[in-house]
Protein backbone atom coordinates (compact mmCIF):
# COMPACT_ATOMS: atom_id res chain seq x y z
CA UNK A 1 0.00 0.00 0.00
CA UNK A 2 1.46 3.35 -1.03
CA UNK A 3 2.09 6.25 1.32
CA UNK A 4 -0.50 8.31 -0.57
CA UNK A 5 -3.19 5.65 -0.19
CA UNK A 6 -2.28 5.04 3.43
CA UNK A 7 -2.59 8.72 4.30
CA UNK A 8 -5.92 8.88 2.48
CA UNK A 9 -7.17 5.87 4.46
CA UNK A 10 -6.01 7.49 7.69
CA UNK A 11 -7.78 10.75 6.87
CA UNK A 12 -10.97 8.92 5.90
CA UNK A 13 -10.88 6.80 9.04
CA UNK A 14 -10.34 9.82 11.28
CA UNK A 15 -13.12 11.72 9.52
CA UNK A 16 -15.51 8.79 9.88
CA UNK A 17 -14.52 8.39 13.52
CA UNK A 18 -15.62 11.93 14.26
CA UNK A 19 -19.12 11.34 12.88
CA UNK A 20 -19.75 7.65 13.52
CA UNK A 21 -18.83 5.97 16.77
CA UNK A 22 -19.01 2.55 15.07
CA UNK A 23 -16.58 3.41 12.24
CA UNK A 24 -13.20 1.77 11.77
CA UNK A 25 -10.74 3.61 13.97
CA UNK A 26 -7.02 4.25 13.46
CA UNK A 27 -4.98 4.05 16.64
CA UNK A 28 -1.53 3.63 18.17
CA UNK A 29 -1.34 1.74 21.45
CA UNK A 30 1.87 1.89 23.54
CA UNK A 31 2.81 -1.03 25.78
CA UNK A 32 3.21 1.48 28.63
CA UNK A 33 2.70 5.21 29.05
CA UNK A 34 5.03 5.66 32.02
CA UNK A 35 8.18 3.52 32.14
CA UNK A 36 10.58 3.20 35.05
CA UNK A 37 13.41 0.84 34.13
CA UNK A 38 17.19 0.83 33.78
CA UNK A 39 16.85 0.13 30.04
CA UNK A 40 13.49 1.71 29.12
CA UNK A 41 11.70 0.72 25.90
CA UNK A 42 8.14 1.02 24.61
CA UNK A 43 6.53 -1.17 21.95
CA UNK A 44 3.67 0.43 20.02
CA UNK A 45 0.95 -1.43 18.13
CA UNK A 46 -0.71 0.52 15.29
CA UNK A 47 -3.82 -0.52 13.39
CA UNK A 48 -7.19 0.41 11.94
CA UNK A 49 -9.89 -1.67 13.58
CA UNK A 50 -13.63 -1.98 13.95
CA UNK A 51 -13.45 -2.68 17.67
CA UNK A 52 -11.21 -0.20 19.45
CA UNK A 53 -7.72 -1.57 20.18
CA UNK A 54 -8.65 -4.98 18.73
CA UNK A 55 -6.48 -6.31 15.92
CA UNK A 56 -9.25 -7.16 13.46
CA UNK A 57 -8.93 -5.19 10.19
CA UNK A 58 -5.83 -3.51 8.74
CA UNK A 59 -2.32 -2.50 9.82
CA UNK A 60 -1.65 1.22 10.08
CA UNK A 61 1.12 2.14 7.63
CA UNK A 62 3.98 4.02 9.27
CA UNK A 63 5.42 6.02 6.35
CA UNK A 64 4.56 9.34 8.00
CA UNK A 65 5.40 8.29 11.57
CA UNK A 66 7.40 10.84 13.57
CA UNK A 67 8.66 10.36 17.11
CA UNK A 68 9.68 13.42 19.11
CA UNK A 69 11.88 13.12 22.17
CA UNK A 70 11.87 15.18 25.38
CA UNK A 71 14.47 17.58 23.94
CA UNK A 72 12.44 18.19 20.77
CA UNK A 73 14.72 16.06 18.56
CA UNK A 74 13.46 13.29 16.28
CA UNK A 75 13.86 9.73 17.53
CA UNK A 76 14.11 6.86 15.06
CA UNK A 77 11.74 3.93 15.66
CA UNK A 78 13.36 0.51 15.84
CA UNK A 79 12.24 -3.01 14.82
CA UNK A 80 9.50 -1.60 12.58
CA UNK A 81 7.23 -4.32 11.17
CA UNK A 82 4.00 -4.28 9.14
CA UNK A 83 1.90 -7.42 9.41
CA UNK A 84 -1.41 -8.50 7.96
CA UNK A 85 -3.52 -6.94 10.71
CA UNK A 86 -1.22 -4.59 12.63
CA UNK A 87 2.04 -2.67 12.53
CA UNK A 88 4.52 -2.49 15.40
CA UNK A 89 7.58 -0.46 16.32
CA UNK A 90 9.85 -0.05 19.33
CA UNK A 91 11.15 3.18 20.85
CA UNK A 92 14.24 3.31 23.06
CA UNK A 93 13.67 5.95 25.73
CA UNK A 94 17.25 7.13 25.93
CA UNK A 95 16.39 10.32 27.81
CA UNK A 96 14.06 10.85 30.76
CA UNK A 97 10.87 12.75 29.96
CA UNK A 98 7.93 12.55 27.58
CA UNK A 99 7.95 11.29 23.99
CA UNK A 100 5.30 11.78 21.30
CA UNK A 101 4.53 9.43 18.41
CA UNK A 102 2.49 11.11 15.68
CA UNK A 103 1.21 10.52 12.15
CA UNK A 104 0.13 13.70 10.36
CA UNK A 105 -1.42 13.78 6.89
CA UNK A 106 -2.90 16.40 4.54
CA UNK A 107 -5.23 14.89 1.95
CA UNK A 108 -7.66 16.08 -0.68
CA UNK A 109 -10.95 14.47 -1.67
CA UNK A 110 -12.39 15.84 -4.90
CA UNK A 111 -15.29 15.34 -7.27
CA UNK A 112 -15.59 16.72 -10.80
CA UNK A 113 -17.18 16.27 -14.20
CA UNK A 114 -15.14 15.12 -17.20
CA UNK A 115 -16.80 14.77 -20.61
CA UNK A 116 -20.16 14.67 -18.90
CA UNK A 117 -19.18 11.84 -16.50
CA UNK A 118 -18.87 12.23 -12.71
CA UNK A 119 -15.42 11.46 -11.31
CA UNK A 120 -13.96 11.15 -7.81
CA UNK A 121 -10.36 11.47 -6.69
CA UNK A 122 -8.38 11.43 -3.44
CA UNK A 123 -4.72 11.88 -2.72
CA UNK A 124 -2.12 14.40 -1.57
CA UNK A 125 -2.22 18.15 -2.05
CA UNK A 126 0.79 17.95 -4.39
CA UNK A 127 -0.85 15.32 -6.60
CA UNK A 128 -4.17 17.19 -6.70
CA UNK A 129 -2.80 19.93 -8.95
CA UNK A 130 -1.11 17.40 -11.25
CA UNK A 131 -3.73 14.68 -11.56
CA UNK A 132 -7.02 16.55 -11.96
CA UNK A 133 -7.45 16.97 -15.75
CA UNK A 134 -7.29 20.50 -17.11
CA UNK A 135 -10.64 19.90 -18.83
CA UNK A 136 -12.38 18.95 -15.56
CA UNK A 137 -15.48 20.95 -14.71
CA UNK A 138 -17.40 21.62 -11.50
CA UNK A 139 -14.38 20.67 -9.38
CA UNK A 140 -15.21 20.45 -5.67
CA UNK A 141 -12.50 19.63 -3.16
CA UNK A 142 -12.33 19.02 0.57
CA UNK A 143 -8.96 19.20 2.31
CA UNK A 144 -8.48 17.22 5.51
CA UNK A 145 -5.59 17.69 7.93
CA UNK A 146 -5.45 14.64 10.21
CA UNK A 147 -3.33 14.13 13.31
CA UNK A 148 -2.97 10.84 15.21
CA UNK A 149 -0.87 10.78 18.40
CA UNK A 150 0.10 8.94 21.54
CA UNK A 151 2.48 9.78 24.40
CA UNK A 152 4.79 7.87 26.74
CA UNK A 153 7.29 8.98 29.37
CA UNK A 154 10.47 7.59 30.90
CA UNK A 155 11.10 8.09 34.64
CA UNK A 156 9.42 11.52 34.67
CA UNK A 157 7.07 13.63 32.60
CA UNK A 158 7.94 16.75 30.61
CA UNK A 159 6.09 19.21 28.38
CA UNK A 160 8.32 20.08 25.41
CA UNK A 161 6.53 17.72 22.99
CA UNK A 162 3.26 19.59 23.45
CA UNK A 163 4.44 22.73 21.69
CA UNK A 164 1.76 23.43 19.09
CA UNK A 165 2.67 23.41 15.41
CA UNK A 166 -0.03 25.98 14.60
CA UNK A 167 -1.49 23.79 11.83
CA UNK A 168 -4.75 21.87 12.09
CA UNK A 169 -6.51 20.65 15.21
CA UNK A 170 -4.23 20.06 18.20
CA UNK A 171 -4.48 19.14 21.87
CA UNK A 172 -2.45 21.12 24.37
CA UNK A 173 -2.91 19.13 27.58
CA UNK A 174 -2.67 21.41 30.60
CA UNK A 175 -2.96 18.19 32.63
CA UNK A 176 -0.17 15.89 31.46
CA UNK A 177 -1.57 12.89 29.50
CA UNK A 178 0.82 10.49 31.28
CA UNK A 179 -0.42 11.59 34.70
CA UNK A 180 -4.18 11.17 34.35
CA UNK A 181 -5.95 9.45 37.23
CA UNK A 182 -9.51 8.23 37.60
CA UNK A 183 -11.69 10.44 39.75
CA UNK A 184 -9.36 13.43 39.43
CA UNK A 185 -9.95 16.56 37.38
CA UNK A 186 -8.08 17.09 34.11
CA UNK A 187 -7.77 20.30 32.09
CA UNK A 188 -7.24 20.23 28.32
CA UNK A 189 -6.99 22.93 25.67
CA UNK A 190 -7.78 22.48 21.97
CA UNK A 191 -6.29 24.70 19.26
CA UNK A 192 -7.20 25.13 15.61
CA UNK A 193 -4.33 26.58 13.57
CA UNK A 194 -2.68 27.74 16.78
CA UNK A 195 -5.73 29.58 18.13
CA UNK A 196 -8.23 28.56 20.80
CA UNK A 197 -10.94 26.21 19.51
CA UNK A 198 -14.14 27.30 21.31
CA UNK A 199 -17.04 24.88 21.74
CA UNK A 200 -14.92 22.08 20.30
CA UNK A 201 -16.69 18.75 20.76
CA UNK A 202 -14.66 15.62 21.48
CA UNK A 203 -15.26 12.09 22.66
CA UNK A 204 -13.47 9.53 24.82
CA UNK A 205 -14.02 5.85 24.06
CA UNK A 206 -12.54 3.26 26.43
CA UNK A 207 -10.97 0.07 25.13
CA UNK A 208 -12.53 -3.34 25.77
CA UNK A 209 -15.74 -2.69 23.85
CA UNK A 210 -16.15 -6.37 22.94
CA UNK A 211 -16.30 -7.31 26.63
CA UNK A 212 -18.77 -4.58 27.60
CA UNK A 213 -21.18 -4.96 24.69
CA UNK A 214 -21.69 -1.17 24.67
CA UNK A 215 -19.43 1.56 23.31
CA UNK A 216 -19.24 3.55 26.55
CA UNK A 217 -18.50 6.81 24.71
CA UNK A 218 -18.10 9.98 26.79
CA UNK A 219 -18.70 13.35 25.09
CA UNK A 220 -17.59 16.83 26.15
CA UNK A 221 -17.05 20.28 24.59
CA UNK A 222 -14.58 23.06 25.33
CA UNK A 223 -15.57 26.49 26.64
CA UNK A 224 -15.23 29.83 24.83
CA UNK A 225 -11.47 29.74 25.45
CA UNK A 226 -11.02 26.28 23.96
CA UNK A 227 -10.51 24.72 27.41
CA UNK A 228 -12.31 22.14 29.48
CA UNK A 229 -11.89 20.77 32.97
CA UNK A 230 -13.68 17.53 33.81
CA UNK A 231 -13.42 14.54 36.12
CA UNK A 232 -11.67 11.60 34.50
CA UNK A 233 -13.60 8.32 34.15
CA UNK A 234 -12.59 4.81 35.21
CA UNK A 235 -8.98 3.70 34.65
CA UNK A 236 -7.99 2.20 31.31
CA UNK A 237 -6.82 3.04 27.79
CA UNK A 238 -8.97 5.55 25.90
CA UNK A 239 -9.16 6.94 22.39
CA UNK A 240 -9.72 10.70 22.30
CA UNK A 241 -11.13 11.99 19.01
CA UNK A 242 -12.36 15.31 17.66
CA UNK A 243 -13.23 16.93 14.33
CA UNK A 244 -13.39 20.56 13.16
CA UNK A 245 -15.60 22.24 12.07
CA UNK A 246 -19.01 20.91 13.03
CA UNK A 247 -20.43 21.57 9.53
CA UNK A 248 -21.22 18.43 7.54
CA UNK A 249 -19.52 19.35 4.25
CA UNK A 250 -16.88 22.06 4.70
CA UNK A 251 -14.17 22.79 2.17
CA UNK A 252 -11.56 22.24 4.87
CA UNK A 253 -11.56 19.83 7.79
CA UNK A 254 -9.21 18.93 10.59
CA UNK A 255 -9.29 15.83 12.75
CA UNK A 256 -7.45 14.78 15.87
CA UNK A 257 -7.15 11.47 17.69
CA UNK A 258 -4.90 10.28 20.51
CA UNK A 259 -4.55 7.23 22.72
CA UNK A 260 -4.43 8.14 26.41
CA UNK A 261 -4.21 6.11 29.60
CA UNK A 262 -6.18 6.90 32.73
CA UNK A 263 -4.42 5.38 35.75
CA UNK A 264 -6.04 4.14 38.97
CA UNK A 265 -6.25 6.74 41.69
Amino acid sequence: MSMKLNQSLLALALAALAFNAQAHRPWMLPSATLVEAKDPWVTVDAAISENLFDIDHLPLKLDALEITGPNGARVAPEHVAVGRLRSTFDVKLAQPGTYKASIVALNVMASYQLNGEPKRWRGSEADFAKEIPAAAQDVKATRTHSRLETFFSSATTSDAVFKASGVGLELVPVSHPNDLRAGEKATWRFLIDGKAAPNQAFSLVPGGVRYRGVLGEIRHSTDANGEISFVLPAPGMYLLSSSWPAAAQPARRATYAATLEVLPQ
